[in-house]
C-alpha cells in the first residue's frame, strides 16, 4: 500500500489497488491531493474528515444513490467542499462561482483540450 495516504483516507467503498488508490479521471486525483494538503496543512482533522464523507456518502445513499463506486468522487468532492466552506476556508457562494465557472469553461473547450479558466467564464 502507498505509505503516503492516511489509512483514513484509504475509506471503505474507495477504489483502490494494491498500490493504493485508484481514479478515473484526473479531477478524481486532484480532489483526493487536496483533501491531503488541506488536511496536512491542519484545516481538519482526519476524524473530521471521515465524519463528514461518511455522512456524504449516506445522504446520496438515502437519496437513491446506487453506490456502485463510479460516483465515489463526486461523494468526496461533495464533502470536501462542505468541509473547506464549513472551516471558513472559502464559502459555498465562492465554490459555486467556481462550479459554474468551470461547468462553462468545460462547454466551450474542444474535446481532449484542456480547461483553462477565463474572466467570461465567471457570471457578471
Amino acid at each position: 500500500m502507498n505509505s503516503g495516504v492516511p489509512p483514513l483516507a484509504l475509506a471503505p467503498g474507495m477504489p483502490r489497488d494494491a498500490d493504493g488508490p485508484v481514479f478515473n479521471a484526473p479531477w478524481e486525483a486532484q480532489a483526493f491531493a487536496m483533501t491531503l494538503a488541506l488536511h496536512e496543512r491542519g484545516l481538519f482533522t482526519w476524524s473530521e474528515w471521515a465524519e463528514v464523507l461518511a455522512a456524504q456518502i449516506a445522504a446520496a445513499q438515502a437519496a437513491g444513490d446506487p453506490d456502485t463506486g463510479n460516483t465515489y468522487y463526486r461523494h468526496w468532492l461533495a464533502a470536501l467542499e462542505s468541509l473547506v466552506a464549513r472551516k471558513g476556508a472559502s464559502s459555498e457562494d465562492e465554490l459555486a462561482r467556481y462550479r459554474h465557472a468551470w461547468d462553462h469553461a468545460a462547454d466551450r473547450t474542444p474535446h481532449g483540450q484542456p480547461i483553462e479558466l477565463r474572466g467570461e467564464d465567471f457570471p457578471g
